[in-house]
């Protein structure tokens, strides 16, 4: 599968017409694609200059925000969704940002590295971190200040009090629903406030 079927797989989670706010949207690349496909209106939140010309280029509303500041410009429930798409494993404050997607949006999504996937196992078992793919950097230069697995989510999440709504692996753009925590180098939660 390709990098759009996995968008497609994400968006799909999403429902039509919902007001969404994409936290590290990147070149909004997926806002529009929500747009376009699913109806849905809303905003993304980037850092990076380059990435924000992209998402203006794009058609899509942009703020510029640092999200270790926290999202205390929104109101609680003021979106339907609120993703954060590969966009944990970079901040300092992981928990506390979750905590704000749950606040500030009906739904969250989350998608993050699996470091528990099988080969980053063998690597580590190994002597060496993992280099993949989806990990694709030394330890010595990698942009993820956190490291996270599909079952340390799971923790995470019912200690804060959420609810998971559904959630799976990705490994080779395809779904893992099967033993995802071994399986998938992706992780993906839906989850809402408990």
């Amino acid at each position: 599968m390709s990098d759009l079927q996995v968008m497609e797989t994400i968006a799909a989670l999403v429902p039509k017409g919902s007001r969404v706010l994409d936290l590290g949207c990147g070149t909004g690349e997926l806002l529009a694609y929500l747009q376009r496909h699913r109806g849905c209106s809303g905003y993304g939140v980037e850092l990076d200059d380059a990435n924000l010309l992209a998402c203006v280029q794009r058609g899509v509303n942009v703020i510029q925000l640092n999200l270790e500041d926290g999202l205390s410009i929104f109101e609680d429930q003021s979106f339907d969704v609120v993703l954060q798409l590969e966009t944990l494993q970079h901040l300092r404050n992981t928990e506390a940002m979750l905590r704000e997607t749950a606040r500030v949006g009906r739904l969250g999504i989350v998608s993050f590295p699996n470091f528990a996937h099988w080969p980053n196992r063998l690597q580590v078992m190994l002597g060496r971190m993992p280099v993949t793919r989806v990990l694709p950097y030394e330890w010595y230069d990698t942009p993820n200040i956190r490291v996270g697995t599909y079952a340390d989510f799971e923790i995470l999440a019912h200690k804060n009090r959420l609810r998971i709504l559904d959630s799976f692996g990705i490994q080779n753009g395809r779904s893992v629903r099967r033993m995802p925590n071994l399986l998938s180098s992706m992780a993906v939660f839906k989850f809402e406030r408990g």
